[in-house]
């Protein structure tokens, strides 16, 4: 790393005088906004490939692998078994910086961490995820602290969630989907399915009256995988409320509001809304961007809206900046043209670190990152549907001409419960797969 002047040199003082007397800025060379999986696997890439100086800005302490909260919370797996400190994950060669973003000016190739800290980079990767908006649906927040809400994004409330759903033995239990943008907003479905399971298990299921609230008309969007989907659904008994939203939670009568979902409308609801009375209460909450990436200039410059309002502006192929050519994005914080999802980001870091290599080469950007995303879904407690496809919703699968994955399977459950966790931690983090 280099560092440079921050002020106005006095000409009546000696040199040494000035430098003792100036802040300095200290400047990366490549700095990469984000500590997930996004960030670790594309810092790794990029040091395996040659490249000095990568740090990576992330102020957690634990890194969370966010695939297994969903079996945490379905009761297949213990919370510790997603999570380890984030210094143990951390690439070799790659340094640390606990710290949080404040603000990005991209016009000096600069930003403000939260600590007051002001420093440079040459190249910018901007990866912090999605911001899980509690306070978007009115009382969400509230009812979180009672014991019969709970959600699968948070590893603290992933562990709720398996217990409420494991003691539950009749009543009601109520699934939320979240609406575009979202972080694999399917995922909600996965410990849904797990706890109907377990439920029919026991001989209990038949008492729980089961209700998936769907922002949109089909589980997912892919009519292969949707299919497979429905038929579960429907194996299970559960009701679907499509192209709907939660409005509101109560928590004192134990209510959730839900109403038919439209745009354009300041509650995102229209026609009288159907209250239900739950015992169970999951819910993925609204997510967006973070708002210090449209404050920066990073978003587009004419505004977009719906899924990719306020995200960073890049070519979806390249996963460059379309102003600033040294500021790239991918994940969840990147407009990409392809679901958000963390199985995109294998294909995601390798072009994007392809690219950024040949950029500090003189090369320029070649590789294309070419839309595909994976997605399995728990759809018993012993079988997933691998679903793989493309930003236009079209099967993409990695097994050329054979679709077959796209049914539920026991092979796909033990390679998503047992391979990919250990994939994900010696592999995938470390830039290697």
């Amino acid at each position: 790393m280099t560092t440079t002047s921050n002020g106005d040199a006095q000409p009546t003082k000696q040199p040494a005088q000035q430098a003792a007397q100036q802040p300095t800025l200290t400047t990366y060379r490549v700095l990469v906004i984000g500590g997930g999986n996004a960030g670790l696997s594309v810092a790794g890439r990029l040091q395996r490939a040659g490249i000095p100086d990568i740090t990576v800005i992330e102020p957690r302490v634990n890194h969370v692998y966010q695939p297994m909260l969903s079996h945490v919370a379905g009761g297949t797996a213990k919370a510790s078994q997603a999570t380890r400190p984030q210094a143990d994950v951390m690439p070799t060669g790659v340094t640390l910086l606990r710290d949080a973003v404040a603000s990005v000016d991209p016009e000096t190739s600069s930003l403000v961490l939260e600590s007051g800290r002001r420093v440079g980079y040459e190249h910018l990767i901007v990866c912090p995820g999605i911001v899980q908006d509690w306070d978007a649906i009115p009382g969400l927040r509230a009812a979180l602290q009672s014991p019969r809400v709970a959600s699968s994004y948070e590893i603290r409330l992933a562990d709720k969630t398996s217990h409420l759903l494991r003691d539950l033995r009749d009543g009601t239990a109520v699934f939320v989907q979240a609406p575009e943008p979202a972080s694999f907003a399917g995922a909600i479905q996965k410990p849904m399915y797990l706890a109907c399971d377990y439920w029919r298990a026991r001989g209990v299921l038949d008492r729980i009256r089961v209700v998936l609230v769907l922002p949109d008309a089909t589980p997912l969007g892919v009519p292969e995988i949707d299919a497979e989907l429905e038929r579960k659904v429907a194996e299970y008994g559960i009701e679907v409320r499509r192209e709907s939203r939660l409005s509101e939670v109560i928590a004192d009568s134990s209510t959730a509001v839900i109403g038919r979902a439209t745009l354009g409308t300041t509650a995102g609801v229209e026609g009288e809304p159907e209250r239900i009375h739950y015992d169970a209460l999951v819910v993925e909450p609204p997510q967006r961007a973070p708002a210090w990436i449209a404050e920066a200039g990073l978003a587009a410059a004419v505004p977009l809206t719906g899924s990719e309002g306020g995200f960073v502006d890049v070519d979806g192929r390249t996963l460059q900046h379309r102003r600033y050519p040294n500021v790239w994005s991918l994940g969840d914080a990147a407009v990409s043209g392809s679901q958000r999802s963390g199985g995109a980001l294998r294909k995601q870091t390798k072009a994007l670190a392809e690219n950024l290599v040949g950029v500090l080469g003189g090369n320029g950007a070649r590789s294309e990152y070419d839309g595909y995303t994976v997605a399995p879904f728990t759809v018993s407690r012993s079988r997933v549907v691998f679903a793989e496809f493309d930003a236009d919703g079209q099967q993409r699968p990695s097994i050329p001409f054979w679709k077959g994955l796209a049914r539920e399977r026991r092979l796909t459950w033990v390679f998503d419960r047992r391979v990919l966790p250990w994939v994900y931690w010696n592999l995938i983090l470390k830039g290697r797969a």
